[in-house]
């Protein structure tokens, strides 16, 4: 036990102090100093041993009480021990400042440095230590060019000093420099701690050549100073790794008997704790990485006890402690990706995801290459996020196959769950039968699986495993490693999600005969056979089960619901109650299914006490209630509570809660609730709202049954059935009734919808023929319905009355003899209505052809008046044609005249050429010609006539050219037949006006009897003035 010696101020005494057993109070032992006026060294070894047990605050009071003015002013001739007090805190100070990370603090505790060396300065400049320490706080603070000086202001006085010459070497290693440092280094070949500072240098390149040149040095100054520390620890961290524990413990051991170094006793507690954690000895390795976490005063000096301290609370489940140490290791290495995924874990265990996703993501950020981090993160999104699950899962898959590692089977597993739940049963199928296929490739399973079964035997095979034994007896070997297991259990379920149930029940076989313990296979299994409507092949398989495990609460589940629905509820309700037990009342689908149970009970088809109805209506409320506040997003529980409020007639509230229950499931791909669409359904219906609810049964027949339950279609028919839409509720039930052709229920109810038709038909104050021939076509149908019914030999087995049966058929038939006479007189005045409207259609007919001959005529006299208006402007503008021509010879023959005049020819020869020009035969008649007199004697005349026409009221016409009937058509149109006609005197005129009047319109009748007119004759009217307009031009 080390001790010092204080001596008694004037005695020869001495006060013994036990270095291991200092006061906690340094201030008594101060006291003593002071008193004693005892000598600084003794100041300092107190002071220093109060440091390595880790009283740094004891430390400093010492240093700073032996620094104080009053000592140096007492002590003023103890030059070095007071420079050694001094040198000590700025040392102090100086490690202060170089593991603080604050810079405003780490400055500060430079400056405190700083001034303790420069005091000690003043004292003596020249002083090795100081420099030396000033050397120390300028590497600290980074600035090596000025260390190196201050080193070698040491090494000018004295070469060969040690500390300077580590000094410059440790400046050289900072630089990079390692071949200097190592020059400096080898100056004493068998100086220890150059050996030893040497092999680290060389163990730092991490190259396996320099690396056991490292060791050898390391192993060389061991044989030259066997307790030297830290060739110890270094030594047994090489023993470590290579498996040689008791090495590792010896040498430690050895270590910490020979130094008080705590830094030094770190690394020695360390390695000794390592040594036992790999062994598996959590208990010792706890305690030993301890005492190196007492010994270091903070992570910051030496982090790895805590990391180690960490792992082994992790282990024994000290999850706060374990969370506390790992925080202290992030502080000093805030990017370690080991340390994140330790925390992660940590949190994930102290249920607290958010943190630990928060840790694993960034794990992932800094080392995207870790697929252990991204296994981990993946495992955490499975249940918040599972699509972000499994793209992170198929990263790490891609990670380990680029690093050519092996791809886990649990990583398959998943991410074939991952896409089953997602539907994409093809895809989940790649990834579960990879693990199998070579398994299943050896002994030709694949090939078993998709032989051909025969449909009779299916449900029986679902229990035969002499398939198997057949297989082995053949040399078959039936291999099936146990971690292979749940991977081929999930294919088998995926196939069953396929509809290929044969293959996914060998499947099940084989686990089963390979792990008959395993008892998901008889209950996948015994849900197969359920499906099928093979209740008691399935009440057998989950018996097996339940021999295998008594107490499997889903074993006792399904067979508590089998019970229910074969109306055994005494056993339900039993077993529903061992299932809760089983789990300690934690599992909360067994509490669902007894509220389940309760419900059904008040709503049993027996005699209702509404005493007890309402006792089990709220026990049912209130274990659905229990369930929602230990998981309020359970929707099993809130379907319950729904159907619960709304047996009570509050359906506005078990509407909300059944809507909000089917938009949550909706978003679940794995959950599968037909119940509370059908129930949305049935709050429909009870409020009235009929078209609503046929939407809803339709919806969820088409969703969730592929238009194939006939229970739902069942619900439907119900509800058009109160719609009092008959069709279609005859319609709904003979589908269902193709569903289930045994159900004779659904025959019961389409004869009473067809009685329902018929009778509501023959109620009408208005029907027609047609319906009442339906009504006695389906009454028919009724009769024969009922009739099978009542010849059904088991008739009372489907719960049917066989009196209430007959009462229908007589009803059915009275019914039918009314519909027929009904249907005969119909008949009859269907006849006569039709005799009626056919007279009526003939009268009709007739009136139709008489007002088209009337239009017919009509459109045809239109059509005459039309020709004949066009017929008699085309005379006009003949008749005008030859006018102008008959005036344009006039004009001419008036000119010929003047010429000849001119020439100085008579007027009798002009006559008599004229007289024989009228001797010339009758086809030149045409070309006749008047002289100047008669020419006037013409315009006279007309003018007289046209004015006595005038005078007389008389239209004003021009009897200049006639047509005539349509035999003088021939001499019109050649112009050389046509002739003037000149009207000598009045009387010709009026002669002339008197023709036209009577001539100008006649009347006719035609074959009806009708009179119309029309114009026979055209008389061109032209005006004297237009005729005297011609004349003058």
């Amino acid at each position: 036990m080390a001790c010092v010696y204080i001596p008694v101020q004037n005695s020869e005494e001495e006060v013994r102090v036990a270095l291991d057993q200092l006061p906690r109070d340094a201030t008594d032992i101060l006291d003593i100093l002071k008193a004693e006026q005892a000598p600084l060294d003794l100041w300092l070894i107190i002071a220093r041993e109060y440091f390595k047990q880790g009283k740094v605050d004891q430390f400093k009071q010492i240093l700073e009480e032996g620094s104080s003015p009053e000592i140096d002013e007492y002590y003023a001739d103890v030059r070095y021990e007071r420079i050694a007090i001094l040198n000590a805190l700025g040392a102090y100070y100086s490690y202060l400042g170089k593991i603080e990370t604050k810079y405003r603090e780490k400055e500060d505790y430079f400056i405190q440095a700083t001034k303790y060396y420069n005091k000690a300065s003043r004292i003596d400049m020249h002083e090795p230590s100081t420099w030396i320490g000033k050397g120390q706080l300028l590497l600290a603070k980074g600035d090596g060019e000025q260390a190196f000086n201050a080193f070698k202001i040491v090494l000018d006085g004295d070469r060969d000093n040690v500390p300077a010459l580590l000094g410059q070497a440790c400046v050289h290693f900072n630089r990079g420099r390692y071949s200097e440092a190592l020059e400096l280094y080898k100056l004493d070949p068998d100086n220890v701690e150059a050996l030893v500072a040497l092999g680290i240098s060389d163990l730092q390149t991490n190259e396996a050549f320099d690396i056991r040149h490292g060791m050898e040095k390391m192993q060389q100054a061991f044989e030259i100073y066997p307790y030297c520390a830290m060739s110890l620890n270094y030594l047994a961290n090489h023993f470590f790794f290579t498996g040689q524990h008791f090495l590792v413990e010896q040498l430690t051991e050895t270590a910490l008997a020979v130094t008080m170094h705590g830094p030094t006793k770190a690394h020695s507690y360390y390695n000794l704790a390592r040594s036992y954690h790999s062994k598996g000895d959590y208990e010792k390795a706890g305690m030993y990485y301890m005492a190196s976490v007492k010994e270091s005063n903070s992570a910051h000096d030496f982090v790895l006890p805590y990391y180690g301290l960490g792992q082994v609370q992790l282990k024994l489940g000290d999850l706060r402690s374990s969370l506390t140490n790992f925080e202290k290791v992030l502080e000093v290495l805030p990017e370690n990706c080991d340390t994140l995924k330790a925390l992660g874990h940590i949190y994930v265990q102290l249920e607290q995801p958010e943190k630990a996703q928060e840790l694993y993501r960034k794990a992932t950020k800094i080392d995207p290459r870790d697929p252990q981090a991204f296994l981990d993160l993946g495992d955490l999104l499975i249940s918040t996020d599972a699509n972000a699950a499994l793209d992170t899962f198929k990263t790490a898959r891609n990670l380990l196959k680029r690093g050519n590692e092996e791809v886990p089977l649990e990583l398959l597993n998943n991410i074939g769950v991952l896409h089953f739940e997602r539907g994409e049963f093809e895809v989940s199928t790649l990834f579960f039968d990879t693990p199998v296929r070579y398994t299943w490739a050896v002994m030709g399973i694949t090939g078993i699986v998709r032989y051909p079964v025969d449909a009779s035997s299916v449900i029986r095979q679902y229990k035969d495993l002499t398939l198997f034994q057949r297989l082995e007896e053949q040399g078959l070997s039936v291999e099936l490693p146990w971690d292979k297991v749940s991977v081929l259990f999930n294919l088998a379920r995926v196939l069953e999600q396929l509809h290929n149930t044969e293959s996914a029940s060998t499947f099940y076989r084989m686990i089963m005969y390979k792990y008959p313990e395993y008892t998901d296979a008889y209950l996948r299994l015994a849900a197969i056979a359920k499906a099928r409507n093979s209740v008691q092949v399935s009440l057998e398989l989950i018996g097996d089960a339940l021999k295998v495990d008594e107490k499997c609460p889903d074993a006792l589940l399904m067979l508590g619901d089998l019970e229910l629905k074969n109306d055994d509820w005494v056993k339900a309700k039993e077993t529903f109650r061992t299932a809760k037990d089983s789990t300690d009342a934690k599992d909360s689908y067994a509490a669902v299914c007894l509220g389940n149970w309760n419900y059904f009970a008040a709503n049993r088809n027996e005699k209702r006490a509404p005493k007890l109805e309402a006792t089990h209506y709220e026990k049912a409320k209130e274990l659905y209630t229990k369930v929602l506040l230990l998981q309020s997003a359970n929707l099993y529980a809130a379907n319950g509570a729904g159907m619960v409020f709304a047996e009570k007639g509050q359906f506005d509230i078990a509407k909300d809660l059944f809507t909000q229950v089917q938009e949550a499931a909706s978003g679940v791909f794995n959950v599968q609730m037909p119940d509370v669409w059908i129930n949305v359904a049935h709050v429909h219906f009870a409020q009235g709202n009929f078209a609503l609810a046929v939407k809803m049964y339709q919806n969820c027949l088409r969703k969730f049954f592929y238009n194939t339950d006939s229970q739902v279609l069942l619900y439907l028919a119900r509800t058009h059935y109160e719609a009092e839409q008959w069709q279609e509720c005859k319609k709904t039930l003979l589908r269902a009734i193709h569903m289930a052709p045994s159900n004779y229920t659904l025959r019961f109810d389409v004869g009473v919808t067809l009685q329902k038709f018929s009778t509501s038909t023959l109620q009408k104050t208005k029907r027609t023929v047609d319906e009442i021939r339906a009504t006695v076509a389906e009454l028919k149908n009724a009769v024969r319905v009922f009739s099978l019914l009542s010849a059904a030999s088991n008739l009372h087995s489907h719960g049917f009355d066989e009196k209430k049966i007959e009462t229908h058929v007589a009803y059915c038939k009275h019914l039918l003899e009314a519909a027929n006479v009904h249907c005969e007189l119909a008949e009859r005045e269907e006849m006569q209505t039709m005799q009626r409207l056919e007279v009526m259609r003939q009268m009709e007919l007739a009136d139709e052809s008489r007002r088209k001959a009337e239009e017919q005529r009509k459109v045809q006299l239109e059509k005459r008046k039309q020709e004949d208006e066009f017929k008699q402007v085309m005379q006009q503008e003949k008749h005008l044609q030859r006018i102008k021509g008959l005036l344009d010879t006039s004009n001419n023959e008036e000119g010929g005249q003047r010429r000849r005049k001119a020439a100085g020819l008579e007027d009798s020869d002009v006559d008599d050429e004229e007289h024989k020009s009228t001797k010339k035969g009758p086809d030149q008649t045409a070309d006749m010609q008047m002289s100047d007199g008669e020419a006037n004697t013409f315009n006279h005349e007309i003018f007289h006539a046209n004015t006595s026409m005038i005078n007389s009221g008389s239209p004003l016409v021009r009897p200049i050219l006639l047509w005539g009937d349509d035999d003088d058509d021939e001499a019109h149109d050649d112009p050389k037949a046509a002739s003037l006609i000149k009207l000598d005197s009045f009387n010709e005129a009026k002669e002339l006006d008197r023709m036209t009047k009577q001539k100008s319109v006649i009347s006719s009748t035609d074959e009806d009897g009708e009179n119309y007119r029309y114009m026979s004759r055209i008389v061109c009217v032209i005006s004297i003035e237009f005729m005297r307009t011609e004349l003058a031009t």
